[in-house]
């Protein structure tokens, strides 16, 4: 396995995001289109409407949790410690934002929401337990 297998779930994570930023420009488009919004109070984003409240939460989880995710696939790959446990443990985290991110801008039912949320927490945390691992045996 090369070390920039380790990039791609990296590329995987950044197209959610976009997609993300579109549900949200799509969604605010539809609360102006029905009057429950005006264009100008997306200004300080203080009276979210309804329908895109979800999406414009979500898009903030996605530069909160994530960010350690691609600090820590850069620091795996710089340190040479790339492999199969680290590239399996990266992929199942970004499923893990995905399927967070598909009950956040539906349902938003925390019941559902918090195990995804946890599993990213925990595939995360074990990829920085892989890194200092490497990095203390190297």
């Amino acid at each position: 396995m090369t070390q920039t297998a380790i990039l791609w779930p990296m590329i995987a994570h950044v197209a959610l995001v976009f997609a993300v930023y579109v549900l949200l420009g799509l969604r605010r488009r539809q609360a102006v289109m029905a009057g429950e919004a005006k264009i100008s109070g997306f200004r300080e984003n203080q009276n979210e409407p309804p329908l895109s409240l979800f999406a414009r939460n979500n898009l903030e989880n996605q530069f909160e949790l994530p960010m350690l995710f691609h600090a820590a696939c850069l620091a795996l790959f710089v340190s040479g410690a790339v492999g199969t446990v680290a590239v399996a443990l990266a992929w199942l985290f970004v499923a893990s934002r995905i399927v967070h991110t598909i009950i956040h801008v539906t349902s938003n039912r925390i019941r559902y929401r918090q195990p995804a949320f946890l599993a990213g927490f925990l595939l995360l945390g074990a990829m920085w337990v892989l890194l200092a691992f490497h990095l203390a045996t190297a």
